[in-house]
């Protein structure tokens, strides 16, 4: 909060009206809904990035980052730079990057359960018995295959560089409106990622295991119970990150991170 109280002031001296936020999220959410911001300006990690973009994608808010976490793949601005690139605000010398959302919905007997955006991904996998699950693909409502395993990312072009990656899945160009499947562990099947045509419908089912779950973009685990299927497509809504640097930073950045891993020999 110190460094969000420096923030605001600089914005303000600067002629661009700025408010530090010590709200509860969900009263955040209000003054967001409301309309009464133009930018969100998130502090913290990409964990931090994750949960403003829910807030702010289905307004239309665009987003901008200042690194404090360990990776900062979707920040902008590292925690020295913004007295020196936040002026560029009131000049207009930025631009915004469009990041696709997929839109994930579980059902249940004919039921919608529930339906999420994720900017990073979806799993559909094992809880906490070690077994692998037995997941039907359909794309476009035709069969695909099954996947044994210990479970399956269904990945945007940002989340590429997330979960996926740690997969063993490609990366992808952000602004893609792609989604790629990622198995976990694949047990005698279909053992790489496959990259979807944009506007597929992705549909897994449930067709073999127990205590299987739905995590989206790495929140709560929702039960999945055999015969239960989830359904994913491109969100109409996208995310709006507003950027200082050319478009060419994203495989610089990759690079420099995958190169200096920050989390490399830290140990608890």
């Amino acid at each position: 909060m110190e460094l969000a109280n420096r923030i605001a002031a600089f914005l303000n001296e600067n002629k661009l009206k700025a408010t530090p936020s010590y709200m509860h999220e969900e009263e955040l959410r209000e003054q967001l809904e409301d309309g009464h911001f133009d930018l969100v300006i998130a502090l913290g990690g990409d964990g931090t990035m994750l949960r403003a973009g829910h807030f702010c994608a289905p307004l239309g808010i665009p987003l901008l980052g200042i690194n404090q976490g360990h990776f900062g793949f979707l920040i902008e601005l590292e925690e020295g730079e913004w007295r020196s690139m936040l002026p560029r605000l009131a000049t207009g010398d930025f631009h915004y990057e469009e990041r696709m959302l997929i839109h994930v919905e579980l059902w249940r007997d004919e039921k919608m359960q529930g339906d999420w955006e994720a900017l990073n991904e979806a799993l559909v996998g094992r809880g906490s018995l070690a077994r692998p699950v037995h997941l039907a693909a359909i794309l476009d409502g035709r069969p695909l295959t099954t996947y044994v395993a210990d479970g399956l990312i269904i990945a945007s072009a940002t989340g590429s560089t997330a979960y996926a990656l740690a997969a063993g899945g490609p990366i992808l160009p952000p602004q893609m409106r792609n989604m790629v499947l990622v198995p976990v562990a694949p047990h005698l099947s279909m053992d790489r990622a496959i990259v979807l045509d944009e506007g597929s419908t992705i549909r897994v089912e449930l067709v073999k295991g127990e205590d299987a779950v739905l995590s989206v973009d790495g929140q709560q685990s929702i039960e999945v119970k055999l015969g239960d299927w989830v359904d994913l497509r491109a969100s109409p809504h996208s995310l709006r990150f507003l950027r200082f640097q050319e478009p060419g930073y994203f495989y610089q950045r990759l690079l420099s991170i995958m190169d200096n891993n920050p989390s490399a020999g830290m140990v608890d």
